[in-house]
């Protein structure tokens, strides 16, 4: 422990000039890499007035706790320790809104991106050539030492799709590394989704081509310790994100993941009424109803753990978020009925009714889960 939380030789000197760069990290896990990273932007940023804001995700393993031990040595050293959220999009942007630079730079604590990048893109900032300087992996002159081909050929596709279906103009809009002037993060901030992995794809498409960009290339280190927080969930974040930005943020990045949950359990239903039916030979009104208590079970379940993983309930309160859930579908499905003859009187064209009704009911469902189930810590 004294050894991870040791800086240095000696204690370093202390800042005493407002810091012209900020340098957001967030954290999940990383108690291993903070310290060599805080040495490394140490050494890189010695003729630069800096501070770096680790946001802290209430890491199991106590990161949170060595950043702290760094911050009492050092006063350009800051912890954002974030209970009852989750997420990299949201960690940045807290960061950056809690940071007072007037350049701000995002880069992983995995010790992957190339901090000796920094004072080259500061400079780019500084010298008004850009509002926006992003460490690309399709610059020539990019390396990559940690970058598997299965996950080069993830990032490769979702970028060519994300550019299509966004118009986003840079090379990689998925990188996770660039620093931004601080005016213009703040005039795009109200428009950020803070769910999500791909905070630089979100800003790109939310400023809709405002944003003066350079690209840099860099070399992608391997990871020293740890494991990466990347996992399957990520593709349908990004997805999410896409099919939000597109709609030009008519929908929520967690209303699209909260319907998506909500298709898959109309095959949860229809497949388990089929059962009861053909199967079990149960009578109709009871198999309705088994397809409708597994269907909002499966709903529930896959919300927790996808929609909702940052407000994630468990023990008691997962019991107790599933009755909560089951009687807000209830009312949602009546909601959903009453919608659909509605239209029905109006218009008598079937598809049209179902869709309005259904339409109503994961409105419902999603406000009131919001409410009652999913309420925020």
């Amino acid at each position: 422990m004294n050894e991870a939380i040791r800086p240095g030789s000696g204690t370093p000197p202390q800042a005493q000039e407002a810091p012209e760069l900020s340098v957001i990290v967030p954290t999940f896990n990383e108690r291993d890499n903070v310290t060599v990273l805080y040495r490394r932007l140490e050494a890189t940023l010695a003729n630069v007035a800096w501070e770096v804001v680790f946001v802290d995700d209430n890491s199991p393993d106590g990161t949170w706790d060595v950043v702290r031990a760094l911050a009492q040595r050092d006063n350009r050293v800051r912890c954002v320790r974030r209970i009852g959220r989750r997420g990299l999009s949201g960690a940045c942007i807290e960061g950056i809104l809690a940071s007072s630079a007037p350049y701000v730079a995002v880069i992983d604590a995995d010790l992957q991106h190339d901090e000796t990048q920094l004072p080259k893109m500061l400079l780019l900032l500084a010298s008004d050539q850009a509002d926006l300087v992003v460490g690309s992996s399709y610059i020539e002159g990019y390396k990559s030492e940690g970058f598997n081909k299965q996950r080069a050929g993830a990032s490769a596709l979702a970028t060519e799709l994300a550019r299509k279906a966004l118009r986003v103009e840079i090379a990689d809009p998925m990188s996770g590394f660039f620093m931004v002037r601080r005016d213009r993060f703040e005039d795009l901030a109200p428009k950020l989704s803070v769910h999500g992995f791909k905070i630089l794809l979100d800003l790109v498409a939310s400023a809709n081509g405002s944003l003066r960009a350079v690209e840099i290339p860099y070399t992608f280190g391997e990871r020293q310790h740890g494991e990466s927080k990347l996992d399957s969930m990520v593709a349908l974040d990004f997805l999410g994100l896409v099919l939000a930005k597109f709609t030009n943020d008519a929908v929520s990045l967690r209303f699209i993941l909260f319907a998506m949950v909500g298709g898959i359990g109309l095959v949860v239903h229809l497949t388990t009424l089929f059962i009861a039916l053909q199967l079990f030979k149960a009578p109709f009104a009871e198999a309705q109803a088994a397809g409708a208590v597994v269907a909002m079970t499966s709903n529930f379940a896959l919300n927790n753990f996808l929609t909702y993983r940052d407000q994630r309930l468990k023990g008691f309160a997962l019991l107790r978020g599933l009755i909560a859930f089951y009687i807000v579908c209830s009312v949602g499905l009546l909601a959903n009925v009453g919608v659909a003859f509605s239209v029905y009187d109006q218009e008598p064209i079937w598809w049209l009714a179902g869709m309005a009704g259904a339409l109503m009911g994961v409105v419902w469902n999603y406000a009131m889960s919001g409410l009652f189930v999913w309420r925020k810590k």
